[in-house]
């Protein structure tokens, strides 16, 4: 555990959490699509004080899933908005289950860039045959498997993030020399279903790892700094954070508060008619902002951090950002990021050394 202070994050994709979010929403629906949009969601997001904000993603489109939502990609969403912010954490979705690692290492290391150290990976898997279709890939079956590639997936991505040391790129007028190639390394990395050798077409990400989130039922606890953990109440919650063994610890909340215009209950109510709230068997808050900060200041007790999924994106981020997050200031129990961290730094996390040079230190050693 980091302390008391409670680091929130804020799940912004699509139009809110509940499958119908879109038909409360504040913007007409070719608007969701935009630049703009999502740029706006974050600067609000950034200016609350939120530590993090998370995207979602999926290969498949829109249409016979139950929580149907169009989309641009999460890292593209993600590296547009490194752009437009300077404090708040920037994690998109990516599955690794039918994606190439080496890839998708590249695509999060360029992220961090970009962002000056702010990026992070919320690690999920595609659970829904057709995605296999999709990437033009055989079906992963099994929860087994899906966590296999899981695994690998992260493995892979950590390796390549040190297989350029940090003072591989040298960028030598003089010697006419741009990296020295000794301070590259092959992984060399043999899984059960691919091999990558590596080393990687990107140098290492400032943060020299990122952030990584994940559920610790399907990401081994060694490969995480956040475990994401779920439980339909604070007691659930947590045991569930008890048993993460990461260095972090988030719980999933669902938030649909009250409004002036309507109260949580009766927002629900209105969008249950057109299409039902998934029970995800998260813990879920529907009612005032005074009681979210209750809850909040509980959970401070036994975790690090939450990541927040608004009912109706344009509805309850203000109200987490004009109630919420004031009344969690003035009681200090949350955390703030400051202008020029890492997300790393915000979290209290270390930055951690190269495993290649520490390799050669530990054989000269012996």
């Amino acid at each position: 555990m980091s302390g008391p202070a409670l680091h929130l994050a804020v799940e912004i994709d699509g139009d809110g959490a509940h499958p119908a979010a879109w038909r409360r929403a504040a913007h007409s629906p070719d608007q969701l699509l935009t630049p703009r949009r999502v740029a706006g969601l974050a600067a609000v997001a950034e200016n609350a004080g939120f530590t993090l904000i998370t995207l979602d993603d999926g290969a498949l489109p829109p249409g016979a899933a139950p929580d149907p939502v169009g989309r641009i990609g999460a890292v593209e969403r993600a590296a547009f908005v490194a752009a437009s912010t300077s404090t708040i954490g920037i994690a998109p979705v990516v599955p690794v289950t039918y994606a190439e690692p080496f890839h998708v290492s590249g695509q999060l290391a360029s992220l961090d860039h970009i962002s000056a150290g702010r990026a992070g990976w919320v690690v999920t898997d595609e659970a829904r045959p057709e995605a296999a279709r999709a990437w033009g890939r055989p079906v992963v079956a099994d929860a087994a498997a899906r966590a296999r590639e899981s695994r690998d997936g992260v493995e892979v991505a950590r390796a390549l993030w040190d297989s350029w040391e940090d003072d591989a790129v040298v960028r030598s007028v003089a010697t006419s020399r741009y990296l020295d190639r000794d301070r590259l390394h092959y992984i060399d990395f043999t899984g059960a279903t691919y091999a990558v050798k590596g080393p990687a077409i990107v140098p290492r990400p400032p943060q020299g790892q990122l952030v990584v989130l994940g559920r610790p039922d399907r990401v081994p606890a060694a490969q995480l700094d956040i475990a994401l953990v779920e439980g339909r109440d604070p007691a659930s919650v947590a045991g569930a954070a008890a048993d993460a063994g990461t260095p972090r610890v988030f719980a999933e909340v669902e938030v649909a508060l009250d409004t002036p215009d309507a109260t949580g209950a009766e927002r629900v109510a209105d969008l249950d008619r057109y299409a039902p709230w998934t029970d995800r068997g998260r813990l879920r808050h529907i009612g005032s902002a005074d009681g979210l900060v209750a809850v909040l200041e509980e959970l401070s007790r036994h975790l690090d951090g939450v990541r927040l999924h608004p009912l109706v994106l344009d509805e309850d981020l203000p109200v987490l950002s004009r109630l919420v997050l004031p009344a969690l200031s003035e009681r200090r129990l949350v955390a703030r990021p400051l202008p020029g961290a890492s997300l790393r730094s915000t979290l209290g996390l270390e930055r951690p050394a190269n495993r290649f040079p520490a390799a050669a230190v530990q054989e000269e050693a012996r």
